[in-house]
C-alpha cells in the first residue's frame, strides 16, 4: 500500500510540476515592439521588478467610434537592459520580447518580458539604415 501511495503521490507531483512549467516558464511567443517609451520604473515589495510602458504609433478604439493609443506593458529581468530604458524615458524605442502565458512575481507583473534592445532614437530623428 505505501508503494502504490508514494508512485501516486509522485505522479502528481510531476503533473503539478509540468504545468507550472509551461505556464510560467514555456516561450509562447516573442517579437519585436516599436514605439515612444512612456515610463520605466522599479517598484515591488518583496520582489523588485523593473516595469515599463510603450506608447506605439496609431490611435485603434476597441469599440466602433473610439479612440484610444496602443499601449505595450512589459517587464524587464535583466539590469544591463532595464540601465539602458532607466535612460531612455521619452524616446523611440524597439523592444524584442517574450511572451509567457503568466507572469510569476520574481520576473515581473506581466507575461511580456523583455529580453534585448534593437534600438534607441529621440522621437524627431529619423533612423538611417
Amino acid at each position: 500500500m505505501g508503494k502504490f501511495v508514494f508512485i501516486v503521490v509522485s505522479i502528481i507531483i510531476l503533473v503539478l510540476g509540468g504545468i507550472f512549467f509551461y505556464k510560467y516558464y514555456f516561450v509562447f511567443g516573442q517579437g519585436v515592439k516599436a514605439g515612444e517609451l512612456n515610463y520605466f520604473v522599479q517598484k515591488g515589495y518583496v520582489f523588485k521588478t523593473y516595469e515599463g510602458k510603450l506608447i506605439q504609433a496609431g490611435y485603434r478604439g476597441k469599440v466602433a467610434g473610439t479612440i484610444q493609443s496602443n499601449e505595450f506593458q512589459f517587464s524587464v529581468s535583466s539590469e544591463r537592459i532595464a540601465q539602458q530604458l532607466m535612460m531612455a524615458s521619452g524616446k523611440v524605442v524597439e523592444l524584442h520580447y517574450k511572451e509567457y502565458l503568466g507572469a510569476i512575481p520574481w520576473r515581473g507583473y506581466s507575461p511580456f518580458i523583455v529580453d534585448s534592445i534593437i534600438s534607441i532614437t529621440s522621437p524627431n530623428s529619423q533612423v538611417v539604415p
